[in-house]
């Protein structure tokens, strides 16, 4: 008798678990346009791997008929998830001009400039973009001595985070503040030596907390200018959502890629990077066109809640 309830506890939290995976892939499957949604979405990869616990507790309470189930949502899980570990195999051919993409959130100006240029030297970084940009951040960073390794920049500091900035190695042409965002959304054209022109592009959604309809027009927008784009080109941007989002997958079926998924790096996880349990979540990214990336990763740079991101990219014409 005991044992038959234990059984019984075990397939019942079995599949609480499972339910609890199903609810992952929904999340993430759906261009849901709730708050709430929107927000559970981006840690649907969480909710999926319940299905592991799920699949466990079915085998131990000997249910195979559920523990079927549980192999087919688990495969499901899969589908969404390995890709993102199993890198480009064009990106081990070391083929194109070489181009090194930093891009970081500022935390309201806040973060440590001191580090960020030295991190741009390290590193040597050909562009870098930052997001929340405010005008005592671009000061601090001038006076770091950053106009000595990017001497060209296209830059829209403002209060708050709505400032927005593209540093560049190379110089910039044709900028851009693309309208339809309420934050700072900037691309310029920088003239490499041996690729000729490429765009580059800092875009920074509104986050769905403060407006979810808002956030899914202003992803939408970059969808739109992405797939006008043209030639080679490489995003930096905080997009306020993961790879969960569908949303942001949109952005990468086309003919941009997520640098984080090309070298199969996993979950570059960036946010917030200021709590002791944290980062949990990845809304930082970098994209490219007409490439491939050799290497992607993150570190901490005090002073904001963001992990900055650095991929090395191969570009070609």
């Amino acid at each position: 008798m005991t044992r038959d309830i234990v059984r019984r506890v075990l397939l019942g939290a079995g599949w609480c678990a499972l339910l609890t995976g199903i609810l992952g892939i929904a999340l993430y499957s759906g261009g849901w346009q709730r708050r709430e949604l929107i927000l559970l979405a981006s840690g649907a990869t969480y909710l999926m791997f319940a299905t592991v616990i799920a699949l466990l507790l079915f085998l131990t309470a000997r249910g195979w008929r559920s523990a079927a189930a549980a192999v087919v949502v688990l495969a499901g899980v899969l589908w969404t998830q390995l890709p993102l570990f199993v890198p480009d195999s064009r990106a081990a051919a070391g083929i194109g001009a070489e181009l090194t993409v930093l891009q970081s959130n500022l935390l309201f100006g806040g973060a440590d400039t001191d580090a960020l240029v030295h991190a741009v030297r390290d590193r040597e970084v050909d562009v870098l973009t930052v997001d929340e940009l405010t005008p005592a951040a671009v000061d601090a960073l001038a006076a770091d001595g950053l106009g000595t390794l990017l001497p060209y920049s296209y830059l829209d500091p403002g209060p708050g985070g709505g400032g927005t900035g593209i540093y560049s190695r190379f110089p910039l042409s044709d900028p851009v503040r693309h309208q339809q965002f309420v934050l700072g959304n900037l691309s310029a054209i920088l003239t490499h030596p041996d690729l000729g022109p490429v765009t580059v592009y800092a875009f920074h959604p509104l986050p769905p907390t403060v407006d979810s309809a808002a956030w899914a027009r202003e992803m939408s927008a970059v969808d739109t200018i992405l797939r006008e784009s043209r030639g080679p080109a490489v995003v930096g941007a905080d997009f306020n959502a993961t790879s969960d989002h569908a949303a942001f997958r949109r952005l990468v079926n086309g003919g941009f890629a997520a640098a984080a998924e090309q070298a199969g790096a996993g979950r570059l996880l960036t946010y917030p990077a200021d709590r002791s349990w944290g980062p949990l979540i990845g809304i930082d990214h970098i994209l490219v066109s007409g490439g491939t990336t050799d290497h992607i990763s993150t570190f901490t740079l005090a002073g904001t809640d963001h992990r900055a991101v650095v991929a090395r990219l191969r570009l070609t014409r």
